[in-house]
């Protein structure tokens, strides 16, 4: 069985570039054009700030933002996220400045110490009995660092684990001192539900099956609104929302609605159950809530009721044992090759 989620005990914490805004940083002039690009120029990532007010409108215990843009980006990624209606608790941005100051370049590409310590951080701030759930893309090692802090919660990572993969991701060695005290503060707790994971590079989903079925890759924010609804996170009717609007704003036809939803069920992240409700949902919602994407829902949900019999149960979502250590460099050539599909696009 899926995990359940109790909403008002339910922390979400996001990525902001290439999970919610579209942003482009593989060139240099990819990023002179990111940071000079005023908030209403700024492009969201289709359904992503519907499905984040879906989020809000259960009550959640919170979200926070955690981005590795720089702090002097902050004005301007706020101003991006009110304009799309979104309301956070806490919104972490990377200190990239000062420590080029202080001559620590690498740590400008750095994201496993800089995440990891904000995730460890937060968690010790955090109620020990909110479950979380963890939004990030594939363009980095959002991934990786979300399924080690995970199981370093879990209890499953012990300390000469961590500081090998800290020693393996050329961390400043005096950083790895505060980043041990961090992990060994946190409740040991099994609280990260679900890892979703953006597809920005379009990586193939099964390169991430060694992280286990806790991590949900996605093409398209239907996929983990469908999800979420599967896991008591939001209503069927909130990811349809999230459909229409995929719908409205990328044109999506009832085709793609049924081949993301099937995606799903071939990798076994939703069952019948999900299919169900949906189509309950369908029946029981007024056409016009859904707007001009209303023909399209509706082709969708007629193909869904009629393979209905091909939909079989979703997998548990499973805590497999993962070895950080040995996997950091396949993960890290996992990104290089997504950079690499990226440069060769905008050529």
């Amino acid at each position: 069985m899926p995990p359940v989620l109790d909403p008002p005990r339910t922390v979400y914490r996001w990525d902001l570039d290439k999970t919610y805004l579209r942003t482009e940083f593989d060139t240099v002039r990819d990023l002179l054009r990111t940071a000079v690009e005023p908030a209403a120029r700024k492009r969201t990532v289709p359904g992503a700030s519907v499905l984040l007010r879906e989020i809000r409108g259960t009550g959640p215990a919170g979200i926070f933002i955690l981005s590795g843009s720089p702090e002097q980006m902050r004005r301007v990624l706020e101003a991006k996220l009110r304009l799309d209606g979104i309301r956070w608790d806490a919104f972490t941005l990377k200190p990239s400045l000062r420590n080029l100051l202080r001559g620590r370049f690498r740590f400008l590409k750095d994201q496993v110490s800089y995440k990891l310590a904000s995730l460890l951080d937060a968690r010790t701030h955090a109620d020990p009995g909110w479950a979380e759930v963890l939004f990030g893309d594939d363009a980095e090692a959002d991934a990786f660092i979300y399924s080690l802090y995970a199981d370093i919660g879990a209890g499953r990572v012990g300390t000469e684990t961590l500081m090998a993969v800290l020693e393996r991701a050329r961390v400043y060695p005096e950083d790895i001192p505060q980043l041990v005290r961090l992990a060994s503060r946190i409740p040991r707790r099994d609280a990260v539900r679900r890892i979703f994971i953006h597809l920005d590079r379009m990586s193939a989903p099964e390169v991430f099956a060694e992280f286990g079925h806790r991590v949900c890759p996605f093409f398209n924010y239907f996929q983990p609104a469908v999800v979420l609804a599967g896991d008591g996170g939001i209503s069927s009717v909130a990811a349809l929302r999230v459909g229409a609007d995929i719908v409205r704003t990328q044109a999506f036809s009832p085709d793609a609605l049924t081949a993301s939803f099937f995606d799903l069920v071939r990798r076994r992240y939703v069952g019948r159950r999900v299919a169900e409700g949906l189509l309950e949902a369908l029946e029981s919602v007024d056409r016009p809530r859904f707007g001009t994407a209303a023909p399209a829902l509706e082709a969708f949900g007629a193909t869904l009721a009629r393979r209905l019999p091909e939909v079989g149960d979703a997998a548990p979502v499973d805590r497999v044992a993962i070895d950080y250590v040995d996997l950091f460099s396949r993960d890290k050539e996992r990104a290089r090759a997504g950079r690499r599909r990226a440069t060769r696009r905008q050529r």
